[in-house]
Order: structure tokens, then C-alpha cells, then sequence
């Protein structure tokens, strides 16, 4: 039996966004869901510790885990309306409407977490709607292009030649000082109302002040296009190709990361350093994510390792509760409406929270489809994307 395809699924997919939704759950729970707060009674080994681990986890995951999910968003939007084309109808009105129930989602999360990502994926999600249609070369030129950072290359040449300008400071962190207000001394309705108003513009506005907005696009389109190409569904025909990817990516990351860190002995003005670190962090952590897929999607067709990895497929296949569970579990946890457990644990307790948290879910994910086709909520968003009109 072909290892790829199962009940019309392609089970790597689902094993790959279930492996990407668990670095996501490890690394919130590291940073205590965004409550930002360095427990100071530990002794200070225990402290090395937790600096070493947060910062090793940043390295591996952060910004790669996001970016897988974006990967396979975009391609889960490829099988979509491929079958639809297939069919002969037109899938966009009805992917518009998909990415407003996501949008509702998107809120429904926020209120428990403010970092939510699944608004952003709503809105930009839209652009994948005028590119459909397009030549494969064309999208890979306009995914490139966003990928460039163009917004921000053209800030950076502005300082060049004007290197008295100082830029505004980035509207977010005004909205981060009034979340530390509420999230230190409020209940949990004002979590709920901050978090939706104050927490959610923070999000998009960090988003947009770190290049997101442009290198989320392009990663949805660069999925579309692995489907285009049947690159995950094909492997005995691109086994060949996540092999070369893979050391196209290594080759790519670490003169990117030795770049980026050696940044600030390079380019003395603060202001412009800022705009190329938005651009060389989004590049290497491209490539690590790159890294991370080929090296996933290799050791998936192992024999040797396909039975471990596949244990990921039930958590991948629910992604959508699974995340809006874990920032329900999270804040229930760390905020002070809660366990206020931001208090008693740093990255080495947090880290162990979320794998016994990961592990919870896995077993739950795993009962559950027994019994089910789909995650709760995604039988919602299944049933509501095509109620007929």
C-alpha cells in the first residue's frame, strides 16, 4: 500500500501539520502563552537551564513552525479547489467564505490568546483567491518577490540616503505595554476584552513590523504550488527532490544565520539594522524550515522511522481544534484567571508541561477519530464552508 495516500488523505500532510501544531504547543508553553514573566526564586543553574533551552527552542522552532503551517495551508487550498475544479465549480466564493468562519475562529481564539495566528491566515489567506489561476511561473515570481521583503528593503535604501531620519517607534509596543496592564492586574473578562481588541491589533501590527504579512503570502503560495507539482502526494517521483532540498536548505540557513548574526558589527544605525534583521530572519528561517519538511517528509518514507512519525497523523488531521485547545489549556494554566502557574515555572518546567500536554492530545486526537472522521471543530468549519446558500 502506497505510504502516501490513505482514505483519499495524504497521510505525510497530516503527519507534518501534526508535527508543526506540536512545536507551536512547546513553544507557547515555554513562554507561558506570551505572559511575559522570569520566575526570580530559582537557583541560578536552573536559570542557565531555562535561558539555554527557551533559546535553543527560538533556534529550532520559532518562525518554522508558523511557516510549515503556512506551507501546508497553502496546499491544503490547492486539494480544495482542485477537487472543486474538477468537479467544474469555482471554489473561490466559496474559499472567501471558509476564511470568514476561520476569521471567526481566529477571534474565538484570540480571546484566550492573544498571539493567535489564525486571523492573519484568514485575511492574507484572501490572496490566495486572484493567484489561483495564474501560471505556475507566475506565482513563483510573485512568491519570491514577497519573500524578497520588499517594504522592507525599500525602508532600509530610504535610511541609507537619509541617515538622520529616525522612524516612529512600532506602533505595537504600545499596545504590549497596555496588555502587560491587564494581564498583571485583571480578571478574566478583561482578558477576554483585551485580548480581542488590544491583543488582537498587537498581534497584526507585530505581524506587519516583522515582515509577515509579506512572507506569509508567499509561503500559502509556494504550498499551492507543491501541489500543483504533487510533491507530497508523488514521493517515490521527489524523493529526489526533498533530498536536494534538503541540502539546498542546509547550505542556505548557516551562511544566513552567520550573517545575521554578525548584523550588528556590520550596520552601526539602529534603525536600519532593525529592517535587516526583519529581512535576513525571514530568509534563514525559511531555509530552516525547509530544513525541517524535507528532513520530515524523508524520515516519513523510512521505514525504519514511518511507524513513529505517523502517530502524529490523528494530532495533524484536528490541527484546528488542537490549536484553539491549546491556547484554552495554556491560559488556563499560566494566566492569573487561572493556575497563575507564569509564577512557578520557567522553559524547563514548561517545556515538560507541554510534551505531557502534547502526549494528552495525541491519546485524545487518537480516540477520538476512531469514533469520528473529523476534530469537533473541524466538522463545524467542514459543515458551515458548505452550507448551501
Amino acid at each position: 500500500m502506497n505510504l502516501a495516500l490513505k482514505n483519499n488523505r495524504i497521510e505525510v500532510v497530516d503527519a507534518l501539520r501534526g508535527f508543526a501544531i506540536m512545536c507551536i504547543v512547546l513553544l507557547h508553553n515555554m513562554e507561558h502563552f506570551e505572559f511575559v514573566y522570569e520566575p526570580t526564586q530559582f537557583p541560578e543553574w536552573l536559570k542557565n537551564l531555562d535561558a539555554n533551552i527557551l533559546s535553543a527552542a527560538y533556534f529550532l522552532f520559532g518562525g518554522k513552525a508558523y511557516a510549515i503551517f503556512a506551507i501546508l495551508f497553502g496546499f491544503s487550498f490547492y486539494i480544495q479547489n482542485d477537487n472543486q475544479n474538477k468537479q467544474g465549480k469555482d471554489f473561490r466564493g466559496r474559499f472567501f467564505w471558509r476564511m470568514m468562519l476561520l476569521l471567526v475562529f481566529g477571534f474565538i481564539n484570540t480571546a484566550f490568546y492573544q498571539g493567535d495566528i489564525l486571523t492573519m491566515y484568514a485575511i492574507l489567506g484572501l490572496l490566495l483567491i486572484p493567484v489561483s489561476n495564474l501560471s505556475t511561473k507566475t506565482v513563483f515570481i510573485i512568491a519570491v518577490i514577497l519573500m524578497f521583503q520588499p517594504m522592507e528593503w525599500g525602508k532600509y535604501i530610504y535610511m541609507i540616503f537619509n541617515p538622520d531620519y529616525i522612524p516612529t517607534p512600532n506602533l505595537s509596543e504600545s499596545y504590549y505595554k497596555d496588555i502587560s496592564t491587564y494581564m498583571n492586574h485583571g480578571g478574566f473578562w478583561d482578558y477576554m476584552i483585551g485580548d480581542v481588541t488590544k491583543g488582537k491589533a498587537a498581534s497584526l501590527l507585530w505581524s506587519w513590523e516583522n515582515g509577515r504579512f509579506f512572507q506569509a503570502p508567499a509561503l500559502f503560495m509556494l504550498g499551492m504550488l507543491a501541489g500543483r507539482k504533487q510533491l507530497f502526494s508523488n514521493i517515490e517521483n521527489n524523493l529526489l527532490f526533498w533530498k536536494k532540498a534538503l541540502k539546498i536548505a542546509i547550505l542556505a540557513f548557516i551562511p544566513l544565520y552567520i550573517f545575521s548574526f554578525y548584523l550588528p558589527d556590520i550596520e552601526t544605525n539602529k534603525f536600519a539594522l532593525a529592517r535587516l534583521l526583519v529581512i535576513f530572519g525571514s530568509w534563514s528561517n525559511f531555509a530552516m524550515m525547509t530544513f525541517w519538511v524535507s528532513a520530515f517528509v524523508i524520515l516519513f518514507y523510512s521505514t525504519k522511522v514511518n511507524s513513529l512519525l505517523a502517530k502524529l497523523i490523528p494530532f495533524g488531521k484536528m490541527s484546528l481544534s488542537n490549536y484553539i485547545i491549546q491556547s484554552i489549556v495554556g491560559s488556563t494554566l499560566y494566566y492569573k484567571y487561572g493556575f497563575g502557574l507564569y509564577q512557578y515555572t520557567g522553559a524547563t518546567f514548561c517545556l515538560l508541561i507541554g510534551i505531557i500536554l502534547f502526549l494528552l492530545n495525541v491519546i485524545f486526537c487518537t480516540w477520538w477519530l476512531k469514533n469520528h472522521k473529523q476534530g469537533p471543530l473541524e466538522y463545524i468549519w467542514h459543515k458551515l464552508t458548505w452550507i448551501s446558500f
